[in-house]
C-alpha cells in the first residue's frame, strides 16, 4: 500500500487499518512534522484516551555484563566508571518499589545486567517479587536477559505480570551493534514470555547510526511480534562505549519517530524512555502526539524526571495516570 495522505491514513487506521511490512512508508519522512504529529495525537485520543502509564525501574545488579552491547555502560568491554555490584537486599528493593507506588507510579521493575539472571541472583529475584506481590498493589515487570521458559515459569507465579526485553533496531543493523549473542535470541526470549502469559515491554535505541528504514522496520517488527508496551530511547552517548562518538538526535527527529511508531502500532502504549531531556518540554510534547507511556523517576545510566515532576506535568496537560489505558491487551499489562 502506498500512504499518499496522512489524515486520510490516520481515518483508515481508526477504521481498522493496520500497516504492514511492504508498505510504502516514504510519506512519514516527507510529512511536515506537525501534520504526522495531529495524525499521531487523533490515534493516541483513540486508542489511549486521556491515559499515560508511568513505570519505574531499579537497576537490582550493575555492570560486568559480558555481552559487548556498544551501547551500554555496562558492558565489560567498556570502560566508562559505572558502580559495580552484585543483586541489591531484598529490603532495599521493596523500600523502593513501595516508594514508587505511593508516588502514583503504574508498574515498577528490577533490571539487571548480564545476558541471563541465574542461580542465587534469581532465587534473590523470585523472593522480592513474592514479597511485593504479597505487600503492595504496584504491577511488577522484570527485565533479565535471555531466560529459559522455566524461569519465565517461575517469574509468572512470583507474581510478575510484565518482561521487558528490547529488540533494539531492526534485524538488519543488529550486528553493528551487538554479536555475542543474536536478534533471533532476543525474538526466542519475547515469544517465550508471551506463550507463558506476560505481557511484553520491547523496543529499541535510536541514534546509533540506523537508517529510517531501520526504525521503522523496527515498528512493524513490533507490530507484527504483537508488542503491547514499546520503550523508544534515544541513545545518550556515554564515554567509554562504542557509541561515544555518536551525535546526539534533534527534539524533532525524535518526535517524528514516535509519531511513525503511533501510526504503525496505534494500539500499543509508545513509552518515553531514555533521552526524554532531549525533547521539547521534557516530552509533554510528545505525551500529546503519539507517547501514552513513560519511564519515570531515576534510570539505569542517564538522567530521568521525578514522579512527582512528572504528576504535575500530566496535571498541566490535562492528562491523567488512573487505570485506563491502551485498548491493545491492558488486561494483561495491567493485571495480577
Amino acid at each position: 500500500m502506498k500512504i499518499t495522505n496522512i489524515r486520510v491514513l490516520t481515518d483508515n487506521i481508526l477504521a481498522g487499518l493496520r500497516l504492514q511490512r511492504g508498505d510504502d512508508f516514504s510519506l512519514f519522512l516527507t510529512a511536515p512534522l506537525p501534520e504526522l504529529q495531529e495524525g499521531a495525537a487523533r490515534l493516541q485520543r483513540h486508542f489511549c484516551g486521556n491515559h499515560i502509564d508511568f513505570c519505574t525501574i531499579i537497576n537490582g545488579r550493575s555492570g560486568r555484563c559480558g555481552e559487548n552491547c556498544r551501547y551500554c555502560a555496562q558492558a565489560s568491554c567498556h570502560h566508562t566508571g559505572i558502580d559495580e555490584y552484585d543483586f541489591l537486599p531484598k529490603e532495599e528493593i521493596i523500600r523502593n518499589a513501595r516508594a514508587n507506588q505511593e508516588a502514583g507510579a503504574n508498574r515498577f521493575a528490577i533490571v539487571t545486567s548480564g545476558r541471563a539472571l541465574a542461580g542465587k541472583d534469581f532465587e534473590q529475584a523470585l523472593e522480592a517479587y513474592k514479597e511485593m506481590r504479597d505487600t503492595l498493589s504496584i504491577d511488577l515487570c522484570a527485565s533479565h536477559g535471555l531466560l529459559t521458559r522455566e524461569q519465565f515459569k517461575r517469574l509468572r507465579s512470583a507474581g510478575v505480570t510484565s518482561y521487558h526485553h528490547n529488540i533494539e533496531t531492526s534485524r538488519r543493523f543488529f550486528p553493528q551493534i551487538c554479536t555475542s549473542h543474536t536478534y533471533d535470541d532476543r525474538i526466542r526470549t519475547i515469544r517465550i514470555a508471551q506463550e507463558e502469559g506476560f505481557c511484553v515491554c520491547s523496543g529499541g535505541i535510536i541514534g546509533m547510526g540506523e537508517t529510517w528504514e531501520d526504525r521503522i522496520d523496527m515498528a512493524v517488527s513490533l507490530h507484527e511480534l504483537g508488542i503491547e508496551s514499546i520503550p523508544v530511547n534515544a541513545l545518550m552517548p556515554i564515554p567509554g562505549t562504542g557509541l561515544q562518538n555518536r551525535p546526539q538526535l534533534s527534539g524533532d527527529e525524535i518526535l517524528r519517530t514516535i509519531a511513525i511508531f503511533r501510526f504503525i502500532n496505534p494500539t500499543a502504549n509508545i513509552r518515553l524512555a531514555a533521552g526524554r531531556k532531549l525533547l521539547p518540554e521534557n516530552g509533554a510534547t510528545a505525551l500529546k502526539a503519539g507517547a501514552s507511556a513513560s519511564i519515570t523517576g531515576n534510570m539505569l545510566t542517564t538522567s530521568g524526571t521525578t514522579i512527582k515532576e512528572d504528576m504535575e506535568m500530566l496535571k498541566k496537560l490535562g492528562l491523567t495516570n488512573a487505570e485506563e489505558g491502551c485498548t491493545a491487551g491492558m488486561n494483561t499489562c495491567g493485571s495480577r
